[in-house]
């Protein structure tokens, strides 16, 4: 498969006030952030609020980010949604425009059993060329993938990788004694990462890396090196920061570090909302204390 990279940034989706897709911003976003550590940008995940974007806007942004980046970095289309059908669709239009692969989401609210995920993920395997990477977030979804279904989707060719969100140590630990070893696990949750790391993850896609994505790739590269010691330290120095990411709803605080730090990226779009004020200053001094912003 297309080595995608060791970090990925799970990328927002820019938006002006009025809360339309703002493409330039877009743009200057992803180059941003693959200048600044990211080897690949997931468009139009959960960070990037696919819920409420419709195909077009999604569409849209999948071609700004591929003019943006040019071919350094790689570019992962999050066409999953709850819809078997309209994730079909989307992934077929997004390999048309040339993204590099495609990430899908368990099915969300549907609550469907583990043999209903196989088939989904199956259905759309089967329509298209690119390499996938599921997609686990409980969480979010109610759907946990588990361990022995993840190992049956990993014998269809060109479902390659998974992005474990579960928050479950023990079931990642499940999960690498049944994975081939091509199969690429990446970490879906910031502050776990070195641990997920330890467990043989090949490191992750990341909302943190935003703020801080060369921090988190010298982390990975630490422990590649078998640099045990300054990956802990890294870890240590940046995990206030992964809290503070997630101290409400992601992605309301990353657009708000985003803005907070000179990149306009807009707010949330309803229903979700812009930090309360105690967020806000949580989040303020998180960047401060990182060096982000000025005390």
């Amino acid at each position: 498969m297309k080595d995608f990279g060791r970090v990925l940034t799970a990328m927002v989706t820019p938006l002006d006030r009025d809360g339309r897709l703002d493409l330039d911003q877009a743009r200057d976003l992803a180059v941003y952030l693959v200048n600044n550590g990211s080897d690949g940008l997931v468009v139009t995940g959960t960070t990037g609020e696919s819920p409420t974007l419709t195909q077009e806007e999604k569409l849209q942004l999948y071609a700004a980010v591929l003019e943006a980046v040019k071919g350094k970095a790689s570019v992962i289309a999050g066409t999953g949604s709850n819809s078997t059908a309209s994730t079909i669709e989307l992934t077929m239009k997004a390999e048309k425009l040339g993204v590099d692969g495609i990430m899908l989401v368990t099915p969300y609210y549907n609550k469907p059993t583990q043999e209903g995920m196989y088939q989904h993920f199956q259905a759309v395997a089967e329509k298209t060329q690119l390499p996938i990477i599921l997609y686990n977030v409980p969480g979010r979804t109610s759907s946990n993938l588990l361990p022995s279904t993840v190992a049956r989707l990993a014998q269809l060719p060109n479902i390659v990788a998974i992005k474990e969100a579960s928050g479950s140590l023990d079931q990642v630990s499940e999960l690498m004694g049944l994975l081939p070893d091509d199969f690429v696990v990446y970490s879906g949750d910031d502050s776990l990462t070195l641990p997920l790391l330890a467990l043989g993850a090949y490191g992750i896609i990341s909302v943190a890396s935003h703020v801080a994505g060369r921090e988190i790739q010298e982390m990975v590269q630490a422990f590649v090196r078998g640099e045990m010691q300054r990956a802990r330290s890294l870890h240590l120095k940046l995990f206030p920061l992964y809290k503070a990411m997630f101290i409400v709803t992601n992605p309301i605080p990353v657009k708000m570090a985003l803005n907070l730090i000179g990149h306009p990226v807009g707010p949330p779009r309803l229903p979700l909302v812009e930090a309360s004020p105690v967020e806000a200053e949580a989040i303020r001094v998180a960047l401060s204390n990182f060096g982000l912003l000025s005390s």
